[in-house]
């Protein structure tokens, strides 16, 4: 029995769409990022839903019934993997401390002078500031002098300068080392100290996937070197949920803020299409057993392909 050009073209479609979605499936099965374009399609994971239901039809009115199976599993497994990941343990201990935290990628500076208004309305007690180059640290550091009295920068030109504003006193830390600025310190909180590091890897560009890995990798180090310690880890991740390399942070014993208040999959990037499709890489993680987290706003900056993150979380005595 012959098929129609119809049917033929319908089958070439459906297996071209699900073959495509198939390999980056498989990865975030696998516990892996994979290689280009792998670990770019992972940050967009949700939105392989569109290739995966346009699969359907075709394989229907083509009656390729393989396929359309095939195409029902890879659409059960998005939809499992867009339950969202990691810890939802709530501290036993009692409250210590409230405390407001804002992270921003202000984009080689550009976004300094949206991000001062937003610093002044939302009056966070930590801020972290990725790509802050020379004339957004002078900015920041003279429009908050008073009211940020303590900092920890990395000094650099264009996304490798970044910057930590604290209403807390801060002792500086080595940081985490990488390409772009990774400072880091311990608040006192209130008399509690509170480790405080602000991430920023290479983002997983082709040709650059295992720098991002191992910069991620530093960052997981970081956080499993001292489990006694509260610690603070927020910033521009260049990864999400979906990526192993970011859960495997989590898994050092951190949760994510955002999902702590209910805003798991808001997008943080890019900021002018996340309203329609982006990826949250921007996070504020918090180690487990001491931190829990009220509320979570992303906020639109000019001239900043990032939207900044204000997290409200409190700080409680171990149980």
């Amino acid at each position: 029995m012959t098929h129609g050009p119809g049917r033929g073209l319908g089958s070439w479609s459906a297996g071209l769409l699900l073959a495509g979605v198939s390999v980056v499936v498989g990865c975030r099965v696998a516990g892996t990022d994979g290689i280009t374009p792998v670990p770019q399609l992972l940050a967009f994971l949700p939105w392989l839903l569109v290739p995966t239901a346009l699969a359907l039809p075709c394989a229907l009115l083509a009656r390729w019934w393989p396929g359309l199976v095939w195409g029902v599993v890879v659409l059960g497994l998005l939809a499992w993997y867009l339950d969202p990941y990691g810890k939802t343990t709530e501290p036993g201990g009692p409250p210590l401390a409230a405390l407001r935290v804002l992270t921003s990628n202000v984009e080689f500076g550009r976004g300094t002078p949206a991000l001062v208004p937003q610093i002044r309305r939302n009056r966070p007690d930590l801020v972290f500031v990725e790509e802050c180059e020379y004339t957004c640290q002078a900015t920041l550091e003279r429009d908050f002098a008073r009211a940020y009295p303590h900092r920890q920068a990395v000094v650099a030109g264009g996304s490798r300068g970044s910057l930590i504003l604290s209403r807390f006193p801060l002792k500086g830390t080595a940081g985490v080392p990488g390409t772009m600025g990774m400072p880091g310190a311990v608040a006192d909180v209130r008399g509690h100290a509170v480790r405080v590091q602000l991430a920023h890897p290479m983002p997983p560009l082709p040709g650059q996937v295992g720098l991002w890995q191992r910069e991620l990798g530093r960052l997981r180090a970081f956080a499993a070197t001292d489990p006694h310690t509260p610690t603070i880890l927020a910033g521009d991740f260049n990864a999400s949920q979906d990526h192993a390399a970011f859960r495997r942070i989590l898994d050092a014993g951190l949760s994510d803020a955002a999902r702590l208040a209910g805003h798991d999959r808001t997008a943080s990037w890019p900021a002018r299409t996340s309203s329609v499709i982006g990826a949250q890489i921007d996070h504020v993680l918090l180690s487990s057993p001491d931190f829990s987290a009220t509320d979570a706003r992303f906020l639109r900056l000019t001239g900043t392909d990032h939207r900044a993150l204000v997290v409200d979380i409190t700080l409680h005595q171990r149980g």
